[in-house]
């Protein structure tokens, strides 16, 4: 049976959004601090909700596990509820999507199981949710999360949004969205056309009526007249004549011909 629409839409974006928002949780990349004190003018601190990197934006050596250079910044209120709630929201994608799948089956002919499929979509929704509450708060007060870390210029620190706020961002949208197209089941507003519920309308089978064949003429046959000068052939030109059961043209008459070979020819014997 086929998939309803709605159906495809959360089961693509609902995946692709738990894969961001994995990244987004473990990666050390929700702020990146630069123009740091006492190191060299290329050095970028990379700040996440687990770990501590130090790399360098003119080459590729990244050294990370000094959480412990920082305690400070991990005291911030918003470390702890933000390692909370991405783990909540990692752990309800995935129950969702595992209660979700057994209910959109489409290799069978049965059609897909609407409360359970909305159960699952009301369950991505609600990770989505779980996912952009942390990454909008931490966004909000980005610069002003007390670090031990010190800058060149204390007045302006040079603070920018790391790549894991852009992918919590994404994966959060994606899971919305995905838990909606799927709620969707839920709502009688649509009548059930979006799900194929309708009841189509039996149409009659088309009857077709053949005519009749034609009933051919019946044939007369009419006895030959068997003559001593009548020829050995079985059949003559005469006796077809008289077997044909519809008129037949006559023969044309043809023009006198002058016997004389000695005569003067004339038009008519031509």
């Amino acid at each position: 049976m086929r998939t309803p629409g709605i159906l495809i839409i959360g089961l693509v974006l609902a995946p692709c959004g738990w894969i961001l928002n994995l990244t987004s949780t473990v990666a050390p990349n929700w702020r990146q601090l630069y123009s740091i004190a006492s190191q060299p003018s290329d050095t970028v601190i990379n700040q996440g909700i687990w770990d501590i990197c130090q790399s360098s934006s003119t080459t590729t050596n990244v050294i990370c596990n000094l959480r412990g250079n920082d305690p400070v910044y991990f005291k911030n209120q918003i470390i702890p509820i933000a390692q909370g709630m991405m783990i909540a929201s990692l752990i309800v994608t995935a129950i969702g999507l595992v209660v979700l799948t057994p209910a959109v089956r489409c290799w069978t002919d049965r059609p897909p199981r609407w409360t359970i499929a909305g159960i699952g979509g009301l369950l991505i929704f609600c990770s989505g949710v779980l996912t952009i509450i942390p990454i909008a708060w931490y966004t909000h007060i980005l610069t002003s999360l007390n670090t031990t870390t010190t800058f060149i210029n204390p007045q302006s620190p040079d603070i920018r949004v790391g790549y894991c706020i852009v992918l919590g961002y994404i994966g959060g949208i994606m899971e919305v969205l995905g838990g909606l197209s799927i709620c969707v089941g839920f709502c009688r507003c649509c009548g059930g056309r979006n799900r194929g519920e309708n009841p189509q309308p039996v149409r009659a089978p088309r009857t077709t009526t053949r005519a009749p064949n034609p009933i051919p003429y019946p044939r007369t046959n009419l006895p030959r007249s068997v003559t001593p000068s009548s020829s050995s052939v079985p059949y003559s030109r005469d006796s077809l004549d008289e077997d044909l059961d519809y008129p037949r043209a006559k023969n044309q008459k043809r023009g006198t011909v002058n016997p004389s070979y000695n005569g003067r020819p004339y038009d008519a014997d031509l």
